[in-house]
């Protein structure tokens, strides 16, 4: 006979599904839930764990305010997490290139460049993107402390510029930008806490246990009434975290040709933004009832897919990233 426990437990998860789909803007059928077995659920994994934990607290509270004082300056948590992000990621990516042969000091010019412009084309996509929510003042389009950064400018902006660095320089490219993909993921799920400061990124209305606090002035219209809501940031920065772990397995247990790893990256990543885009509430421009960054996400998740398929049915050599110009001076130093 089951423990009352576990009966709980089991009961537990499917409701918490049945809600998850219940505050969105998408239109999606709470039938959508009931097919969510109950054995799924509990086995949920490490996201699973993480969100029973925050059950304990009864509801997330948002921060009193938007960063801290240090002596006469202060210090917005919205930037700070992005600096955290930056330097975790080159941690992670320098020992990632090292453990694959590569040298650490390609590295640096490597990020030198990527990460100026992936911050340009990330605020270049929000302001493209968001120019209603831009302040109107001439600084507007630079306040980079109030939010607004879009991760597929940012990614397209660095990916390119990395890439650059990378031809020019004569290194693997496919090989760099695999050891590079948890390195991202990481960096992204850092960045996330700063949305958090900022009281933005939450879902629609809920009353779950791990609900998010969120105060009345940083709630959108129609939506004065509630005082809780989907911490979608939260659920990205698991998901991230996730994805990174399951890249790193992939890349030690699976024969992955390169960059198989990143096109699992920009398909994975792609594949939870369609999730998340259902359940945020804060403004957006819409097509067919739809978030601009729905279509983007859908499309991008299916290029990710291809794009992996793809390079796993190229030849060892292509696939490996070997060029004409590496193996020339591999043969120049024999």
């Amino acid at each position: 006979m089951q423990s009352y426990a576990n009966r709980q437990t089991k009961d537990f998860w499917p409701r918490i599904a049945g809600e998850m789909f219940q505050s969105n803007r998408s239109g999606l059928p709470l039938a959508v839930s009931s097919s969510i077995s109950a054995g799924s659920l509990y086995n949920f994994g490490v996201v699973g764990v993480v969100l029973y934990l925050l059950c304990m607290f009864g509801s997330i509270p948002s921060p009193a305010s938007d960063g801290f004082e240090v002596g006469p300056f202060f210090l917005h948590a919205y930037g700070l997490s992005y600096v955290v992000a930056i330097v975790a990621a080159m941690a992670i990516g320098v020992r990632r290139w090292e453990a694959k042969g590569g040298s650490r000091d390609l590295v640096s010019p490597v990020a030198l460049w990527a990460i100026p412009a992936g911050l340009v084309g990330a605020r270049l996509y929000f302001v493209l993107t968001s120019w209603d929510r831009v302040p109107s003042q001439w600084w507007g389009p630079f306040a980079i402390w109030t939010g607004g950064l879009g991760v597929w400018g940012g990614i397209a902006a660095g990916a390119a510029v990395g890439i650059w660095v990378l031809h020019r320089e004569g290194a693997n490219i496919p090989l760099f930008m695999d050891a590079g993909a948890p390195a991202l993921l990481v960096a992204q799920g850092i960045g996330r806490i700063g949305n958090w400061f900022n009281q933005e990124l939450f879902g629609g209305p809920t009353s779950l246990p791990w609900a998010l606090e969120i105060d009345p002035f940083n709630r959108p219209d129609g939506y004065e009434l509630a005082t809780t809501f989907h911490p979608t940031f939260l659920y990205e920065l698991i998901w991230n975290f996730s994805l990174a772990g399951a890249l790193v397995w992939l890349g030690h247990h699976r024969k992955i040709r390169p960059p198989g790893l990143f096109a699992l990256y920009v398909a994975g990543y792609s594949f939870f933004r369609i999730f998340e885009e259902m359940l945020r509430i804060d403004p957006s421009h819409h097509f067919f009832s739809l978030r601009l960054n729905f279509y983007v996400a859908g499309l991008l998740f299916i290029a990710g897919v291809a794009w992996f398929i793809r390079t796993q049915r190229k030849s060892d050599d292509i696939a490996d990233g070997t060029d004409e110009r590496q193996r020339s001076v591999a043969r120049a130093q024999a």
